[in-house]
């Protein structure tokens, strides 16, 4: 029987471009380029791995967003996923991570799965709860913050690194895992994959179809929810210390007043 594996990925706002808040104080993603999730590339590239290593499996990339979401299914797809699963609907808008786990479980089951694979955190939202959040909404067990996974005879075993040890974690499958980004450098989509991800499948989903009602999601629905906001000062010039003989000194005096020191 084939190994069904689903790695849920995000489209984030680019990290290097000037982000703002929109009117609701939602993330205004028409105002910036957006990309897959460099985190979840990582995610991509275990399922990769684990699917090489087994006799029969089939990866499919899962997302959650507007039109513009696709292009993270996209390049997942050209990396070597075989199928993708689009999640779009406007209800969904403002979802915050148990808004939007709600919406990865129901979707996860109705794809079908052994395993589903994350990153370690969004680069946006940088919550990093989401793996084991989803874990609990499907009932299933969850081996999080792998730097090394492989899949062997019914069971995901991994290694997870800390600062002064490191744990070796094993689950039964089905399963929720992630992964870090120490698990090895994604790879880079190929001519070839690039012109094949054109012809792969992507299902596209909404609410109705996963029988969630509308009250559960989008900022209605989320648990939390941004009050205000401030926009970040501008970066003001920084003191410039002339040594005469004193530099010393007056360096000692900044860090004190600053209580550095």
């Amino acid at each position: 029987m084939s190994l069904r594996i689903v790695v849920c990925v995000k489209y984030v706002p680019d990290a290097t471009g000037d982000r703002h808040f929109a009117g609701d104080l939602t993330v205004d993603r028409d105002d910036v380029d957006g990309l897959l999730s460099e985190l979840d590339e990582y995610a991509v590239e275990q399922a990769l791995q684990i699917a090489d290593a087994a006799d029969d499996a089939e990866i499919t990339v899962l997302t959650v967003g507007g039109e513009d979401a696709k292009d993270a299914l996209r390049k997942a797809l050209s990396m070597g996923a075989d199928k993708a699963v689009h999640v779009e609907d406007d209800e969904l808008h403002g979802s915050d991570v148990m808004a939007t786990s709600l919406v990865l479980a129901k979707a996860v089951e109705k794809t079908g799965y052994d395993l589903v694979i994350c990153g370690m955190a969004s680069t946006d939202g940088t919550m990093g709860v989401l793996p084991a959040i989803l874990a609990e909404r499907l009932g299933v067990p969850q081996v999080t913050l792998l730097s090394e996974v492989k899949v062997e005879d019914g069971t995901v075993t991994g290694r997870r690194d800390g600062d002064s040890a490191s744990e070796q974690l094993q689950a039964s499958l089905p399963a929720v895992v992630s992964v870090t980004d120490q698990s090895g450098e994604a790879r880079y989509p190929s001519f070839k994959g690039i012109m094949a991800a054109k012809k792969k499948p992507v299902q596209s989903l909404d609410l109705e179809d996963l029988e969630i009602d509308a009250a559960e999601v989008g900022l209605a629905g989320s648990w939390s929810a941004v009050d205000s906001a401030t926009q970040r000062p501008a970066r003001t010039a920084g003191t410039i210390v002339k040594d005469e003989g004193e530099g010393g000194k007056q360096l000692a005096e900044f860090l004190v007043s600053q209580k550095f020191i």
